[in-house]
């Protein structure tokens, strides 16, 4: 099972709620998916000033984890206030921390990161962030107090699949008992089955299945391939080979005793 905080979850993906044509085809898509923790923007809901009451009667009744994340803050500062409204609202300590650097790749601001998460760590918060494959930043987190680590695939919605594998695998490798999640640029499920058999212990995904030409179906097969890279993982993938290994022994068969007379 998915441990965060205290918590275990049998559902190893977690779902954004950002981007569905529909809320009624956010609610398919999330039963599809069997994901027990679902994220929430509170800065882009919150500017939907006659549509955000309807949203949250939603997301009420879908019953799962809320964690509320700080998309859109490009600063300590603003990633730390709304992270204080987020805890008001939905009577959470936890939140997904996003400080972003950059508007076209939508990389962490990594500095500013670390000092949220330094700040929020020590209010009482639950922080997830949103991170890099970068190591020593890492490091720099789980020295701030974050118990999870959410390093990116590759940039947000590019659905690119994993850009920078060594790295993830180092960081998986040096974390062994820290809850690791990919967080973004995943577009497909064998993208997820690649992260769960590396040894990762989840994925957040929201653009893949958001718009996807059929959300409630890519939900349901991101979920497959993540539980059937898990069980990859937990039953010992063989490792790759440069020569070829015979699956049936030669010694003994009658093919081997012609073979040996000619």
């Amino acid at each position: 099972m998915l441990e965060l905080y205290g918590t275990k979850f049998s559902s190893r993906m977690l779902l954004g709620t950002a981007g569905y044509a529909s809320p009624d085809l956010l609610r398919q898509a999330v039963e599809a998916s069997g994901a027990e923790i679902v994220t929430v923007s509170l800065r882009r809901e919150s500017a939907r000033a006659k549509t955000g009451q309807g949203f949250w009667g939603l997301i009420e009744e879908l019953g799962r984890r809320v964690l509320p994340n700080t998309a859109g803050c490009h600063t300590a500062k603003e990633a730390i206030t709304t992270a204080q409204m987020a805890r008001e609202l939905f009577g959470t300590n936890w939140i997904k921390l996003e400080v972003i650097a950059n508007d076209d790749t939508l990389q962490p601001e990594v500095f500013g990161l670390v000092e949220a998460a330094a700040e929020l760590n020590a209010d009482g918060f639950d922080v997830l962030p949103y991170t890099t494959e970068d190591l020593s930043v890492a490091e720099r987190l789980a020295a701030a107090g974050c118990e999870v680590l959410m390093p990116w695939g590759s940039p947000i919605g590019s659905a690119r699949g994993l850009a920078n594998k060594t790295a993830l695998k180092t960081l998986r490798a040096y974390f062994p008992d820290t809850p690791l999640i990919v967080d973004a640029g995943l577009g497909a499920p064998s993208h997820a089955a690649e992260v769960m058999e590396m040894g990762y212990d989840g994925v957040l995904l929201n653009t893949a299945v958001a718009k996807a030409g059929n959300p409630v179906t890519m939900a349901r097969g991101f979920a497959r391939a993540i539980e059937g890279g898990r069980l990859a993982y937990e039953a010992g993938i063989v490792e790759p080979r440069d020569m070829a290994t015979p699956s049936t022994p030669i010694a003994g068969t009658p093919f081997f005793k012609i073979d040996n007379a000619s």
